[in-house]
């Protein structure tokens, strides 16, 4: 038997439900790196202008990533939800960033 889904929404509560107890920030978080080859492509990219793929791919298999570790832990908490969900990012060095979800962890009554 699977477990139930934990709902995740960017609002501060979840319509039909009453918030019982906040249990914490849940949080997930990736670092990823730019790849040479992924690099160079996108250079070329870069001197005829126009999105770069490469890079828009990047950042959305970090968001899922990130989206995944915070429900992992929002579970770990014993969280039916995450509330004020948000997404943040931050270079770490040059060539990597840092992509973190967060939001608040709330058991329902």
């Amino acid at each position: 038997m699977s477990e139930p889904a934990i709902i995740v929404t960017m609002a501060d509560t979840v319509p039909g439900k009453e918030n019982a107890q906040i249990l914490g920030i849940a949080r997930g978080s990736v670092v990823r790196a730019r790849f040479v080859g992924r690099d160079f492509v996108a250079g070329l990219r870069n001197l005829v202008g126009g999105e770069v793929n490469e890079y828009t791919e990047l950042m959305a298999q970090a968001r899922e990533q990130a989206l995944g570790r915070l429900i992992t832990h929002a579970k770990e908490l014993g969280a039916d939800a995450v509330v004020t969900f948000r997404f943040s990012t931050s270079t770490v060095t040059e060539g990597a960033a840092e992509i973190l979800a967060y939001g608040t962890a709330v058991k329902f009554q």
